[in-house]
C-alpha cells in the first residue's frame, strides 16, 4: 500500500518554514534535515520515508509555496551560501545569485520540486 505524505503548502512562506512542514509531514519525529541534500537523502528511504520507496507527496497548494519560495528566497538563499560556500564555489554561486536577481534561472521552488523527481520519480503529485 503507498502511503502519501501531505505538503499543505499555505504554510510555506519561505524555505525554512518548508524544512518545519516537511518534517511534521514526513520526517522522523518532525526532523528532516535543513539542508537540500539531508532533504535528498530523507526522500531515498529510512529517515521517515518507507525503506522500499512506495510512497508519494502530495503538495497542496503548491502555487503558494512556487510564489514564496520565488526569486526574492532564491537571492536570500544564495546570498547565505555565497558566505558559507568552499572559495572554489564562489564564482559559480556569484553567477547563480546575479541570475536569481535578474529574475532568471531556478528558484528554491524549483530546486525541491527537482530533488522529490530525482529521489521518487512520478511520486510527487502537485495541487
Amino acid at each position: 500500500m503507498t502511503v502519501t505524505y501531505v505538503i499543505d503548502g499555505s504554510l510555506v512562506g519561505n524555505l525554512d518554514d518548508f524544512w518545519k512542514v516537511v518534517g511534521e509531514s514526513i520526517g522522523c519525529g518532525g526532523y528532516f534535515g535543513r539542508n537540500l541534500d539531508a532533504f535528498a537523502d530523507c526522500l531515498r528511504g529510512g529517515f521517515g520515508t518507507p525503506d522500499d520507496g512506495d510512497y508519494a507527496i502530495e503538495w497542496q497548494h503548491h502555487e503558494v509555496s512556487r510564489r514564496n519560495l520565488g526569486y526574492p528566497e532564491t537571492v536570500r538563499q544564495l546570498e547565505d551560501r555565497l558566505t558559507r560556500c568552499h572559495f572554489t564555489n564562489r564564482e559559480r554561486v556569484a553567477a547563480d545569485l546575479a541570475e536569481a536577481r535578474a529574475g532568471r534561472g531556478p528558484t528554491v521552488f524549483d530546486w525541491l520540486v527537482r530533488i522529490i523527481e530525482e529521489e521518487l520519480p512520478g511520486g510527487l503529485r502537485l495541487t
